[in-house]
């Protein structure tokens, strides 16, 4: 252990003495630093310090306090590295195969048969003696998807290079950090990609006036309604408004504009309100969208009120002002041919899919239609949607998407009153049975029986998915069951990719080096008919 040496007063002041007269030889350097005769000043004043001593009553507060942990004069113990506290949940890209093509070209190409017609009565194989059946034939499909491209960049200048030397490889993290966000950005895009089904022009809003004590003042008030794709709803928010156009500036200079995931804007409604009324608007559901848009105001000054994620809207207070006015909205921005694929919602929305979707009514305005209890422990909007893909395609959901809001909802449609009697609690106790009991508060439904099988039934996992909007449930066969002659479809929908994951280093035209995470694919959905969809579900 190292032994702090204190030197006696006199010791001090002579060693001090011989820097200022450069008689000391370590010392000699350094009295070109001073004058001499500053110097010598300094030594009368420590001379005096030595002798007359401040007492505390002397010392003035600013000279007691001018060394304290206040002044930072203290060690700083950086933890290293730095954390990285973002979430990178990516379900489906997880889940999902990834196939790269060999020669991949421009696009993904397959072809499949749909279905087998049989000869004569298509269930009816009874064949006369020695005579011989008819021919069966064959539905069949070609399918070709052009490969997108999708990415993100960052960049680290040379200062922050070397500053980080010591804490962290700044280089490597900035590139990992690249790679997690892309996939987030990618599951966004398997979830809710958009390229083949536009929303168009929504109706205009039918409007109504009820109830006696809202303190929305009194008017005529004109609505206007603009439908969002999940892409929409992620991009959209009051304080932000509805995505349109969106021009991205690259860090090459160029410019491009991607669709932001909105309709166009529905004609006005108008509806007179006196005083504790408040205004209900409900707009036809609109074939892909997952939410909707409220422009709220007097005729030709509406501005953007509220996103709800169904069908209908209540307002029964003051309007907020300062929002994104109508007018803003001048085009259908809901697709991206160009640059995106479709994602798992988008193709289940596809009236062309086979897919199961299931729109709930309109219901009470701004409330909506929830999903009900069967009374023995499931929920019949869930129950009904199983039947339907056993009956239409004998498919049954190997998955099931929610948002939090609907994970809620099913657990408290599936454990209530009536589906007490079905439920056992077991209690270990001692043998003298003083054991005391012990319940843990709170609980959620994590899988779905589905009876609608030929084997006895399955359970399916219910999973909360990040983005996923609520008031909209996707049930998805991940994969073909044994009954499908399924060898040459390992997997209902993959991501087929001319590039995977791939770094670009950019050529550094300034002391700042550009790097850039990439991926050149498509979903393939090979079975579009697996999945089904329960959308414009009220929360409660």
């Amino acid at each position: 252990m190292a032994t702090r040496v204190v030197q006696p007063r006199d010791a001090v002041i002579d060693r001090f003495q011989a820097t200022i007269n450069g008689t000391s030889a370590p010392d000699k350097n350094r009295i070109g630093y001073m004058s001499r005769k500053r110097a010598a000043h300094t030594l009368d004043l420590f001379k005096a310090s030595f002798g007359n001593p401040m007492t505390d009553d002397q010392m003035s507060d600013s000279l007691r306090k001018s060394v304290s942990v206040a002044t930072g004069l203290t060690y700083y113990d950086l933890r290293a590295p730095a954390m990285n506290l973002f979430p990178t949940v990516t379900p489906i890209r997880n889940s999902l195969a990834r196939m790269q093509r060999e020669h991949p070209g421009e696009a993904a190409h397959w072809k499949a048969v749909v279905n087998t017609i049989g000869s004569g009565q298509p269930f009816m194989g009874w064949v006369q003696e020695g005579r011989r059946s008819a021919s069966m034939s064959y539905v069949t499909s070609n399918k070709s998807l052009s490969y997108m491209t999708l990415g993100e960049e960052d960049s680290i200048t040379e200062e922050a290079r070397f500053a980080a030397d010591g804490f962290e490889d700044e280089d490597a993290l900035v590139q990992l950090r690249l790679l997690l966000r892309t996939f987030i950005k990618e599951e966004a895009g398997l979830i809710g990609g958009d390229n083949s089904l536009p929303l168009g022009t929504p109706s205009a809003p039918t409007l109504g006036a009820s109830g006696s004590t809202a303190t929305l003042p009194a008017g005529t008030y004109s609505v206007i309604v603009v439908a969002l794709t999940q892409e929409g709803y992620l991009n959209s928010s009051l304080s932000g408004g509805i995505a349109q156009a969106l021009t991205i500036t690259g860090n090459d200079a160029r410019t491009y504009v991607l669709n932001g995931g909105s309709s166009n804007k529905s004609p006005n409604t108008t509806q007179p309100i006196t005083l504790g009324q408040a205004l209900t608007g409900a707009e036809t559901p609109v074939t892909g969208a997952v939410a909707y848009a409220w422009f709220v105001g007097v005729a030709g000054q509406e501005t953007l009120q509220a996103i709800t994620t169904i069908n209908s809207v209540v307002f029964s207070a003051p309007l907020t002002s300062g929002l994104q006015p109508a007018a803003a909205i001048t085009a259908d921005c809901s697709t991206n041919q160009s640059y995106a694929f479709d994602g798992l919602l988008t193709w289940a929305f596809n009236p062309s899919s086979g897919a199961y979707v299931n729109t709930l009514p309109t219901g009470t305005a701004g409330t909506g239609t929830f999903l009900t209890s069967s009374g023995a422990g499931g929920v019949n909007e869930i129950d009904t949607m199983n039947k339907a893909m056993w009956d239409n395609s004998r498919l049954s959901a190997t998955v099931i998407y929610v948002n939090s809001q609907e994970q809620k909802n099913i657990t408290a449609k599936t454990l209530n009153g009536a589906s007490a009697p079905l439920l056992r609690y077991n209690q270990e106790v001692d043998a003298e049975g003083g054991a005391e009991y012990k319940v843990t508060a709170g609980g959620v439904v994590s899988y779905y029986f589905n009876p609608y099988t030929p084997d006895g039934g399955v359970k399916i996992p219910i999973k909360i998915h990040p983005n996923l909007a609520a008031g909209t449930l996707l049930g998805w066969a991940e994969h073909l069951p044994p009954w499908y002659v399924s060898n040459a479809v390992p997997e209902c929908a993959v991501v087929q990719t001319r590039q995977d994951y791939y770094s670009e280093i950019w050529p550094k035209v300034s002391r700042e080096q550009y790097y850039g995470c990439y991926s050149q694919e498509v979903l393939a959905v090979y079975v579009p008919f697996a999945m089904g969809l329960l959308t414009n579900v009220g929360n409660g």
